[in-house]
């Protein structure tokens, strides 16, 4: 037996990554996988009659070592990878989607859960139990349960290929990453770019053994740079590689991956009987339907274009007058907000970064969590961890019971993918009367320390790890029956309630006042400096919105309607960013080739929902706002209804109960200076 199919004989049942070795995989795999269809097969021939514990109940249990496996692998492939582990993902990939497929096409199977959900109505169960019986229902209608044979071979061929397709998406994205770095010698080059900026370029040309400082397209790295960089020429160079990636002539080119995922899940969609991807995965959200989709985004649309419109005008006119620039270019966008941000408001990233020391922001947001929710954190050193830059936590509730453990890994390093994220290694769960506490990780990418200066985040990256924490609460503070609806197992246009709702914290106060302290002087962030966040939180929404909303738009244009005539993927793309549009067009750029969210990550047909749910927390945090920030009774009902329930029942009626009503959008529009 694997070290990683077995019991893990470790403190709480963590992970015990120092002794897995790169040839556990693919054993522990088949193993799994074996012990999955061993456990599915005694369900299957069980010759008693169907009922919702044996069958049901019998379901959800099944297949835990598999992905306890599954989650340390794939975490690991995202956080911690290599060569040898992508090629594994390759390998064992489709042997899951064909094991899900296995499942979910089970004919014996799906007759022992259809028998269960047709007596339904005089089983007496409770809203958890519902849920769990419509979901294991429709987990087998919404998948070709009701396909006949040949239909179900085909739906497995198109799973199987759609696997493939799109981690070779995500290892083309990382490759076109990895392999562009902006290599300068001139010291003059540096002009405008931040002193940390410059240090960790230095750092990471003397790692390479090389004279100067090298910049890459990693989000530390090139934010700033397109941010600060006097040199106009070098930004352009640095935004057409970054939105080049996957759309260039080599390797690594994207756009026949695009248009295959595209056309296969249409086919997909159409096999199922859907009209369309979108149709198929919005029955399943709060949004229900592509329709309720384009309306809720062009609505917000016609709301903030005529902003965007103004704003762009004043950048222009700025930009012009500043440097006589006759017409902006996408390289030119965050370089001269940043200017104008700071003639208005006096405020730049630098001069706040002192105060936002990464240690003392993340003591910070354990602050936040123990003030609303009972939670303390304490940093363990007896736990495995994957990295040694890796902190683990034991977090417990006020009367000193274990919650859950947290792991936090901050930095960027090669074999990291880029960006922010929450995952877990383990789900909470109840299990023969145990209530299994989760482990939950953090994953982001700041500026690592340097010789001089400890981990200073921009006010972005403050408000990212608040967002990411917020999803790991939603993790920590799970407390179902079941696994399978655990946590952040909820509606994909929910899930991002608990992580945006956090980020309000960053902007107020009484809250700034708990971690916003100069590295060096300790001196609190002064109250004019914190003033300026919430008057510039506003700065410039209306281009910010217009650029979320044509990302909103692209996925539900690949998703939302028949892609089998597109035939060109640029040309797609300008005909649906023309109503968005506003800086000119890049002709080396497209953003498909890239857009990981939706073609590796789990956002196709979702990416409205980061818009849905900012309608959600913002009318989720005025209630806060009226009532206290850290109003315990509020914070009470926002936890036993919204963070430990998990996916247990409708999204709109936990946000009911928690509110007292349905969310009201005149609160986003409010916020965001729009009304």
């Amino acid at each position: 037996m694997s070290v990683l199919t077995q019991y893990f004989n470790t403190k709480h049942n963590t992970a015990p990554f120092s002794q897995i070795k790169i040839e556990d995989y693919v054993p522990a795999f088949t193993e799994g996988i074996a012990l999955a269809k061993a456990e599915i097969d005694a369900i299957v021939n069980n010759p008693d009659a169907s009922t919702f514990e044996n069958t049901i109940v019998a379901m959800d249990y099944s297949g835990d070592i598999l992905d306890r496996l599954s989650s340390i692998f794939f975490n690991l492939n995202s956080a911690e990878t290599n060569d040898e582990m992508q090629k594994i993902a390759q390998e064992v990939s489709p042997w899951l989607s064909e094991l899900g497929n296995d499942i979910r096409l089970n004919a014996e199977l799906f007759a022992k859960v259809k028998a269960v959900y047709d007596q339904k109505e005089s089983l007496n169960l409770n809203p958890e139990q519902t849920t769990l019986l419509d979901k294991k229902y429709k987990s087998f209608s919404r998948n070709g349960a009701n396909l006949p044979e040949g239909k179900k071979n085909q739906l497995r061929e198109i799973d199987k290929e759609l696997s493939k397709l799109s981690l070779q998406f995500g290892e083309n994205v990382l490759a076109e990453t990895n392999n562009f770095e902006l290599h300068l010698t001139h010291e003059k080059d540096l002009s405008g770019l931040p002193e940390g900026t410059i240090e960790a370029a230095r750092l990471l040309a003397k790692n390479q053994e090389k004279e100067g400082w090298i910049f890459t397209l990693d989000h530390p790295s090139y934010v700033p740079f397109l941010t600060y960089a006097d040199n106009r020429e070098l930004r352009k160079k640095m935004a057409i590689a970054f939105g080049a990636k996957g759309f260039q002539k080599n390797e690594f080119n994207n756009e026949e991956n695009v248009l295959k995922i595209a056309k296969l899940r249409h086919e997909r969609a159409n096999l199922l009987g859907y009209k369309t991807h979108a149709h198929f995965v919005l029955e399943e959200r709060m949004a229900e339907s592509p329709e309720k989709v384009f309306s809720f985004l062009n609505d917000l649309l016609s709301k903030a274009k005529p902003a965007a419109q103004k704003e762009f005008a004043e950048l222009t006119a700025f930009a012009k007058e500043l440097d006589g620039i006759e017409q902006l270019e996408k390289w030119d966008g965050a370089y001269y907000s940043e200017k104008l941000k700071q003639q208005l408001f006096n405020l730049d990233d630098e001069k706040l970064k002192p105060y936002f020391q990464l240690e003392k922001v993340l003591d910070g947001a354990f602050t936040v969590a123990k003030k609303l929710y009972g939670l303390t954190f304490t940093e363990v050193f007896d736990i495995d961890k994957y990295h040694e830059e890796v902190t683990t936590y034991e977090v417990k509730d006020t009367n000193g019971n274990l919650v859950s453990i947290f792991y936090a890994d901050f930095f960027p390093r090669k074999g990291k993918r880029n960006g922010a994220w929450m995952t877990s290694f383990k789900s909470q769960y109840v299990k023969d009367g145990v209530n299994e506490r989760p482990h939950i990780s953090n994953v982001c990418n700041f500026t690592k320390p340097t010789e001089t200066k400890p981990s200073l985040l921009t006010f972005n990256e403050v408000t990212t790890l608040f967002h990411e924490f917020g999803h790991g609460l939603h993790g920590m503070l799970a407390d179902t029956v079941y696994p399978s609806l655990s946590g952040t197992s909820v509606y994909w246009d929910f899930v991002e309630l608990p992580s945006q709702i956090m980020e309000n914290w960053c902007y107020e106060p009484e809250a700034l006042a708990l971690f916003a302290n100069h590295y060096e002087t300790g001196e609190i962030i002064p109250i004019e400096y914190v003033q300026k966040i919430k008057e510039s939180a506003s700065f410039q929404e209306g281009l910010a919105t217009l650029r979320q909303l044509s990302f909103g738009l692209l996925d539900m244009a690949w998703h939302g309607q028949d892609p089998t005539s597109i035939s060109d993927l640029k040309t797609f793309e300008t005909e649906q960013f023309a109503n968005t549009q506003l800086y000119p067009d890049v002709e080396e750029n497209a953003m498909s080739t890239a857009f990981s969210h939706i073609f590796q990550g789990g956002y196709s047909s979702g990416y409205y929902s980061y818009k849905w749910a900012e309608v959600l927390d913002a009318d989720a945090f005025e209630y806060f706002h009226e009532n206290g920030i850290f109003n315990e009774e509020i914070a009470k009902k926002f936890k036993d209804n919204v963070l430990s329930k998990g996916g247990t029942e409708h999204p709109m009626t936990l946000y009911k109960r928690f509110r007292g009503q349905e969310p009201k959008p005149e609160a986003l529009l409010k916020r965001a200076g729009l009304l």
